[in-house]
């Protein structure tokens, strides 16, 4: 008698599981719409400007968003600031909610924890979909930003904060620089929410205490008697990207920010690690 050969469980390739997370991400009607928000704010922001700026425009107001009056390329930049105080992190942990929490509420997390995909994985899967959002969503404002500067308030050199001029090239590299550094600081932000997606069956938990928890540390941020707490509160350095318009850029707040954001990001992951596998099905 010959042994009968039974089919084998395997699991689905990788990135098979990556491209069909992405796309259950981008599918999701209220996801297009946070974008297309996202892209709306430097368009408002920059009419805006253009309307108000005229002889003398700009005076009174933060020196940032003067400066976008003169120099299209700062509107990107000051339209991330803006966006990251609120829109950015909503939008992230948005996502961050339905990648778990959203999916234990509509039942089929549990075929996702049965299936023949480790647990581990599974969390690699989610926070990349939730990564990807992060850096859409920041790419997004950064574009419509560049794009709006460039039409609205024009574009040429860059005359940055400190006075002196940047050229073209070097100007849409800074824009690329803080991009960059706002993405990771989302994909902070995503992963203590994907942690908290690993707690709940309720999305909108997620959200609330994501954002109660944001605007909490900024609070604080702003009471003196608190500075001791500063270096563990992720909003600390948010309003460091501004360092791309200072000549030379301002390396040092910016790199501690993102080393802050990197402790966040690790203890979010490794959190939503050890929450799936303790799970039960």
């Amino acid at each position: 008698m010959t042994a009968i050969d039974l089919p084998v469980r395997t699991s689905a390739p990788l990135v098979r599981q990556l491209l069909a997370e992405v796309r259950w991400v981008l599918r999701r009607p209220r996801n297009l719409l946070a974008l297309l928000m996202l892209a709306a704010l430097p368009v408002l922001l920059g009419t805006a400007i253009a309307l108000t700026s005229g002889p003398g425009g700009g005076r009174g107001g933060p020196s940032v968003l003067a400066a976008v009056a003169g120099n299209g390329l700062v509107l990107p930049v000051a339209a991330l600031v803006l966006a990251q105080s609120l829109l950015l992190p909503l939008v992230v942990a948005m996502v961050a909610a339905d990648a778990l929490a959203g999916e234990s509420a509509h039942g089929t997390l549990r075929g996702l924890l049965l299936a023949p995909v480790g647990r581990v994985r599974l969390v690699g899967v989610k926070a990349f979909g939730v990564l990807v959002m992060a850096v859409l969503a920041v790419s997004v404002v950064a574009l419509s930003g560049v794009l709006t500067g460039l039409v609205v308030v024009g574009g040429g050199d860059l005359v940055t904060l400190s006075g002196s001029t940047v050229p073209f090239g070097s100007a849409l590299g800074r824009v690329a620089l803080a991009v960059a550094w706002s993405a990771v600081q989302m994909a902070a932000v995503g992963a203590i929410a994907l942690a908290l997606s690993a707690l709940t069956e309720h999305p909108l938990v997620v959200v609330v205490a994501t954002m109660g928890a944001l605007i909490t540390f900024g609070v604080l941020g702003t009471i003196q008697a608190l500075d001791w707490l500063q270096p563990v509160l992720i909003t600390t350095d948010w309003s460091a990207v501004l360092g791309v318009l200072r000549d030379p850029i301002g390396w040092d707040e910016m790199t501690t920010g993102l080393l802050r954001a990197g402790c966040y990001l690790v203890i979010g992951v490794s959190a939503t690690v050890v929450r799936m596998v303790t799970k039960d099905a």
